[in-house]
């Protein structure tokens, strides 16, 4: 029996990956609470960002209104917690079921469209959702949001600690985010590309390229939802504007900073926003916004493939 060793350059690749892995695992051992509860934001946002990249990077259908995905299964799993269940897994589902399920509905529409009418449509989707939850009180709380959702449950004990709540975010983003991989990696994933970059020609060659839009839409929505349900459950309040076209385009600059169609690349694009935006606004006296466009500029003139490429071109070389 034979024993497959990988080549060096394969190993040299997986260093780092390693390293980061074995940085996430022990966090909860090295970083105060309110910074463990940062880089729990900071997995969460990722994971929106990399659901998003299923659409703009891989299939070449740039979203603005991939909020009203992450929003619906943020209010589902909210809902599902406070009126049913507090298992985590099964909010998880609903979160996902709730994205997959408004993802069919915008995308069997919004697909068949191309270019700005594509990402209009999308933006209409992303504030029709945001109107539905000011609007909808009796289930999502309107303006005051939906609040009071209890900590979620594993088995039979709750994880109201920020090191329980934050392991438990980590195992679903790299559960859902290897699973995203694994499809950017499959056939699927080639289909998608070829469809990006010449839509016509595989339209021409069988290909029923509706179908595969829509099914990679439903996937992308479903992921989205998934990572709504871990903010809910990690900050216990859903709000309209986690709906809204503020997240949309803040997951948008993630993808485009870090680099498209690259999964590690958005990841490394939500880190900044949050970090930038949320975590050093303040100490950069309400400028973090500002910030964070003139890094957007940055990245899109002098670095236009992303952070990501730039960083593997360096590494490779």
């Amino acid at each position: 029996m034979s024993v497959k060793v990988l080549p060096a350059q394969d190993l040299r690749r997986l260093i780092p990956l390693l390293a980061l892995l074995l940085v996430l695992a022990l966090a909860p051992l090295l970083l105060a609470p309110y910074s463990l509860m940062t880089l729990t934001r900071i997995l969460v946002f990722a994971l929106l960002a990399v659901s998003l990249d299923l659409l703009v990077g891989y299939t070449g259908l740039p979203s603005l209104g991939h909020g009203a995905y992450f929003g619906a299964g943020a209010y589902a799993a909210g809902w599902a917690a406070l009126h049913a269940t507090r298992s985590a897994p099964l909010t998880l589902l609903v979160g996902a079921t709730a994205g997959a399920l408004t993802a069919l509905v915008a995308g069997s529409v919004a697909v068949r469209s191309h270019g700005v009418f594509f990402l209009m449509l999308t933006l209409a989707v992303g504030e029709i959702m945001q109107q539905l939850a000011e609007s909808w009180h009796e289930v999502t709380g309107g303006s005051n949001g939906l609040y009071g959702i209890p900590a979620v449950m594993l088995g039979d004990g709750a994880m109201p600690t920020a090191s329980g709540m934050y392991w438990w975010v980590l195992a679903a983003f790299l559960l859902v985010t290897a699973m995203l991989a694994g499809i950017a990696a499959s056939p699927l994933g080639t289909t998608l590309r070829g469809i990006r970059d010449n839509e016509a020609r595989m339209r021409s060659l069988g290909y029923r390229v509706y179908y595969y839009k829509l099914a990679i839409f439903v996937v992308s929505g479903a992921a989205a939802g998934i990572a709504g349900a871990l903010l809910a459950a990690h900050q216990r309040l859903v709000t309209p504007a986690d709906v809204g076209l503020a997240t949309s385009i803040l997951a948008l600059v993630a993808v485009i900073i870090g680099g498209e169609a690259s999964i590690w690349g958005p990841c490394l694009g939500a880190a900044l926003v949050v970090l930038i935006r949320d975590a050093l606004g303040a100490s950069l006296g309400g400028r973090g916004s500002l910030i964070l466009g003139a890094l957007f500029v940055a990245v899109v003139y002098l670095v236009p493939g992303g952070l990501a490429r730039a960083l593997r071109a360096r590494w490779r070389g």
